[in-house]
């Protein structure tokens, strides 16, 4: 099991736009969470959690493993960015699936829309800057 500090060493290899945008999916969650929590209750709360964990854990896995291709060339870094992306996908696909399938209380409402919520917010990376 990875220990605080093996996994604080890994997230600062990670470039800051990564590190910010996981940080505001992490809040986008907490607050999606409480706030589907008051509207319905424990299972919105779990749902809307659930949501934003689907998105945090495979946008953290696609970040992971673009970091650590060691792309050499244009071409290394077209093929890690499509391995880290394809990681995503499939994660997102399983995960969604798994919930879907395994919790009957899932409220759809809620976890479907911190999904889309946190989805949208991995997708500002781009616009953060690096210094």
């Amino acid at each position: 099991m990875l220990g605080a500090e093996n996994t604080n060493a890994m997230l600062r290899g990670l470039g800051k736009p990564i590190r910010t945008v996981l940080r505001w999916q992490l809040l986008a969650t907490v607050a999606l969470t409480l706030v589907a929590g008051a509207w319905v209750g424990t299972p919105g709360a779990l749902s809307a959690a659930l949501g934003g964990a689907v998105s945090l854990f495979s946008g953290l896995a696609s970040a992971i493993v673009a970091a650590v291709g060691n792309a050499k060339s244009a071409g290394g870094v077209v093929v890690a960015a499509l391995t880290a992306e394809a990681v995503k996908i499939g994660l997102i696909v399983m995960l969604l699936w798994l919930v879907l399938a395994n919790y009957d209380g899932v409220m759809v409402p809620a976890f479907i829309g911190s999904f889309l919520v946190t989805v949208l917010i991995f997708a500002m990376a781009f616009f953060v800057r690096e210094y």
